[in-house]
C-alpha cells in the first residue's frame, strides 16, 4: 500500500515511514524541511514542499495515483515556543492542515491518520485518561492540535472523508535499527535535557515543578517508545476500513503505555541505564505544564489490535545510543 506521509523527514514521521516499509508498505514523503532532516528520508520518494502547496500536491497525485491513505505528521511541536510564536503555530498547524484536508477531499483521497497529542486533555492529578476525558488544552501548541481535530471531524461529517486521530502521549527513544531519532539542538523535553547534561552540554538538569499532586510531587507522564508509536500508525492504516464507517467517519485513539512515570522516577531510570548520576536542581514549572496523566490503551487494543511492546528502559537505551551517533 502506498501511503503519503506529511512531515516524513521528522523524528516521528521518519520512524513511521520505516515502520511502514518494514510492514511491506511504500511511504511517499512530503516535508518542508523547516524542522525535518533530509537524511531521514533516505531513498524514499520525496517532495520538498509545504503541505499546503496545491501544485506539489497535484504532482504527488499525478506521480502516485495509487496512494491509498495519508498520515499527517507535519507540525510545529515545541510547547514553550508556541506561547511565544502563536501566529506561526496556528498558521502552520491549523491553516495549512485545513488546506491539505480540502485538497484531499476534492481529489478523492479520503483516508487520513492524524498525529494529535495527549496535551489536549485537562491537566489533572496524574491519573489515567480515556478518549472521553475532559479536553482542556493549556498551550497554543495543544490548542492548534484540538483545532485540527475539530476541523477534521467537521470535514468528515460534511464531506467524503474518514479520519483517525492518534493522540500521542510522550514519545521517547529512536528507531531500534538506528535509521532515525531525535534531532536538532536545544532540546526542550526531559530526555533531551538529560542527554545534554550527561554529555556535558548542560551543567545541571532542572526538575520543573515539585509540588504537583502526585506520589513524589513531580509531574507524571506516559512515555512511549517511538517505535511502538510508529507501529500503531501502521495498524491504523491497515485497520482503517474495519474501524471507520459512514456511521463513524471520525474517531480519536490514545497511544500510550498505560503506565504513569514521574519525573524523578524517569531520572532514576535514566541514571540506571546510563550507569552514572545526573546533577539536578528543583525549579518552577514551565508555562503550560501540568501534573500530567497517563493513557488508557483499551481502545487502541480493541480497535487496532495494538499494544506497546517496548519498555521505558529500552527507549532510554535507544535514545542514548542514537545521541552517540550524532555529530
Amino acid at each position: 500500500m502506498k501511503i503519503l506521509v506529511t512531515g516524513g523527514a521528522g523524528y516521528i514521521g521518519s520512524t513511521v515511514c520505516s515502520a511502514l516499509e518494514d510492514a511491506g508498505h511504500e511511504p511517499i514523503v512530503i516535508d518542508s524541511l523547516v524542522t525535518g532532516n533530509r537524511d531521514y528520508v533516505r531513498d524514499r520518494a520525496f517532495y520538498h514542499s509545504d503541505i499546503a502547496d496545491e501544485q506539489t500536491l497535484k504532482t504527488v497525485m499525478d506521480d502516485h495515483p495509487d496512494i491509498q491513505a495519508v498520515i499527517h505528521c507535519a507540525a510545529l511541536i515545541i510547547v514553550p515556543e508556541s506561547g511565544q510564536r502563536p501566529y506561526e503555530y496556528y498558521r502552520e498547524n491549523v491553516s495549512k492542515s485545513i488546506e491539505l484536508f480540502h485538497f484531499l477531499s476534492e481529489n478523492g483521497l479520503n483516508r487520513i491518520v492524524f498525529s494529535s497529542t495527549a496535551a489536549l486533555y485537562k491537566g489533572g492529578d496524574g491519573s489515567m485518561v480515556t478518549e472521553s476525558s475532559t479536553l482542556e488544552p493549556n498551550s497554543p501548541y495543544a490548542r492548534t492540535k484540538l483545532s485540527v481535530e475539530m476541523a477534521l471531524q467537521d470535514y468528515c461529517n460534511a464531506y467524503n472523508l474518514r479520519a483517525i486521530s492518534l493522540r500521542y502521549f510522550n514519545p521517547i527513544g529512536a528507531d531500534p535499527k538506528m535509521r532515525s531519532g531525535p534531532h536538532g539542538g536545544n532540546p526542550t523535553h526531559i530526555l533531551g535535557k538529560l542527554i545534554s547534561v550527561s554529555n556535558g552540554e548542560e551543567p545541571i538538569f532542572q526538575v520543573t515543578g515539585t509540588r504537583w499532586p502526585t506520589r513524589d510531587g513531580t509531574g507524571i507522564r506516559d512515555y512511549i517508545h517511538v517505535w511502538d508509536l510508529a507501529e500503531a500508525h501502521v495498524r491504523a492504516v491497515e485497520k482503517f476500513e474495519a474501524v471507520t464507517s459512514n456511521e463513524r467517519p471520525y474517531l480519536a485513539i490514545n497511544l500510550g503505555t498505560g503506565k504513569g512515570v514521574t519525573v524523578l522516577e524517569f531520572i532514576r531510570a535514566f541514571e540506571e541505564v546510563l550507569g552514572d548520576d545526573i546533577p539536578q536542581i528543583d525549579s518552577n514549572p514551565r508555562a503550560g505544564d501540568s501534573a500530567g496523566a497517563y493513557a488508557s490503551g483499551e481502545l487502541a487494543n480493541e480497535l487496532l489490535g495494538w499494544v506497546p511492546r517496548m519498555s521505558l528502559e529500552q527507549g532510554l537505551a535507544d535514545a542514548i545510543k542514537w545521541s552517540q551517533k550524532l555529530p
